[in-house]
């Protein structure tokens, strides 16, 4: 009976001691393999402060191809462990958009147990927002709005958003045209009927961005293109680009337009000049890879299906007082959804959808009025119908306009001109790698993405 006894004591025992010696190795392990990936995001927050004082260098000083392998202490302890790291980098027209820092990381005790956490260091650009304005705004509501939605001044917003509604002001001063008592109410900085107030979307006041700090330099811009990029020199009328989806652009130099009468809020009742009556055929031009960019230096009818990322620029730097508009004479649409198609847009007075535009308009892109509006003007109906009203605009990107900007008119709360239905949703891809020049919203440098690669 002892012996018996005694065997399974020695079962028992030998069972117990080897969970409990396989739950200390297990948890050893475990520790072990935190080290590592703690060492791995010292590795990427290493590199950080490293292109703080070394913007450009991507060879960790070295001059050299990596990986470069650093010792990693313990301040009690000494070396524990070492990070290995891999650094590459997104550049167009001699400048990095975006730095992907892959960082390894294990200990010396420990050193087949690896964790890999690769990061994306940029400064966001303006693509991580919908919508970026310099004035007081209305978003009335049959809008939905996917994305931050910020305004220097004073926002009412009746439509629905998923994402931050911003603005700058404490109180502004809401008129009639927004909908508000004449001659005018005092308003928080951002009021309405929408929901995203109860769900706690909306802040203000907020920090303003500067909106000068925004605009582009126009001449580094044409002088990249004159050397590495495509540029058209200024001819009177104007030029149309049709983007094609096989990585080129045809362009057009337009010869005479035709007139329509319009409104803006700026202009008040005017003569557009927006309808292509002759134009002549110039070239098809393939996307210079290295630098994806394109100076036109006059008005710019745009269009088309864009293969990669492309940067197009509307500005006259050799008359004074003169500052073209972008006309998006159709949809604008990517050939693939995966993130490598993109497209800057930037006029250096107003980005406009014209009179005869699709009844379903589909736009995709960054679109910049440094100095205007972007929108569609009001056309009366008596005298263009039905061109006077569209039925659908769906936008994929972001809108950066100085000026107020609208695309639907309404009289009384009747639908009068403009699109009826209206939507639009930020670009997350463009996000972290946009087309080449486009501004930053944030002079700070800091990580966009982040993720653990098994």
């Amino acid at each position: 009976m002892v012996l018996v006894f005694s065997g399974i004591f020695i079962i028992l025992f030998s069972g117990t001691f080897g969970f409990i010696f396989t739950q200390h190795k297990f948890q050893a392990e475990k520790a072990e393999r935190e080290k590592a990936l703690e060492i791995a995001e010292a590795g990427a927050n290493y590199y950080k402060w490293f292109l703080s004082h070394y913007p450009d260098d991507l060879t960790d000083g070295t001059g050299e191809p990596g990986p470069y392998e650093h010792e990693y202490y313990d301040p009690e302890g000494g070396a524990i462990g070492k990070f290995s790291l891999e650094i590459s980098g997104v550049q167009s027209c001699g400048f990095y958009s975006a730095i992907d820092i892959t960082s390894t990381g294990w200990t010396h005790k420990e050193p087949s147990l690896k964790r890999v956490v690769k990061v994306k260091y940029a400064r966001p650009s303006v693509a991580e927002y919908a919508y970026i304005l310099n004035d007081n705004v209305w978003a009335g509501a049959d809008r939905e709005i996917k994305g931050k939605y910020h305004s220097n001044g004073g926002i009412r917003m009746d439509g629905e958003n998923d994402s931050l509604v911003t603005s700058a002001k404490t109180t502004w001063q809401c008129t009639s045209s927004f909908g508000c008592s004449s001659p005018y109410e005092v308003k928080p900085g951002v009021f309405g009927d929408g929901e995203g107030g109860e769900r706690g979307l909306w802040e203000f006041p907020v920090q303003s961005i500067d909106f000068a700090g925004l605009s582009l330099d126009l001449v580094q811009m044409k002088n990249l293109a004159q050397a590495a990029g495509v540029y058209f020199a200024p001819q009177g009328k104007g030029y149309r680009v049709v983007f094609k989806n096989n990585g080129t652009f045809d362009a057009y130099a337009v010869n005479s337009v035709n007139a329509v009468y319009g409104y803006s809020l700026e202009e008040g009742y005017h003569w557009d000049y927006h309808v292509i009556q002759s134009e002549t055929f110039l070239q098809n031009s393939v996307i210079p890879g290295s630098c994806s960019l394109i100076f036109v230096e006059d008005d710019l009818w745009l269009e088309g299906e864009v293969n990669g990322k492309v940067s197009i620029i509307a500005a006259d730097l050799i008359t004074p007082n003169v500052d073209p508009d972008i006309i998006l004479d159709g949809n604008i649409t990517y050939t693939s959804s995966d993130g490598s198609d993109g497209l800057l847009a930037v006029a250096e007075r107003n980005v406009l959808i014209p009179l005869y535009s699709p009844d379903q308009m589909e736009l995709k892109g960054i679109f910049i009025a440094q100095k205007g509006h972007f929108g569609r003007n009001h056309y009366s109906c008596s005298s263009y119908s039905p061109w006077c009203k569209r039925n659908k605009l769906e936008m994929v990107g972001s809108v950066v306009s100085n000026g107020r900007v609208g695309t639907k008119w309404t009289s009384g709360g009747t639908f009068v001109s403009g699109y009826e239905n209206r939507e639009n949703s930020y670009d997350r891809k463009l996000m972290t790698s946009p087309p080449p020049m486009t501004p930053f919203s944030d002079d700070e440098f800091r990580f966009v993405k982040w993720e653990e690669v098994n």
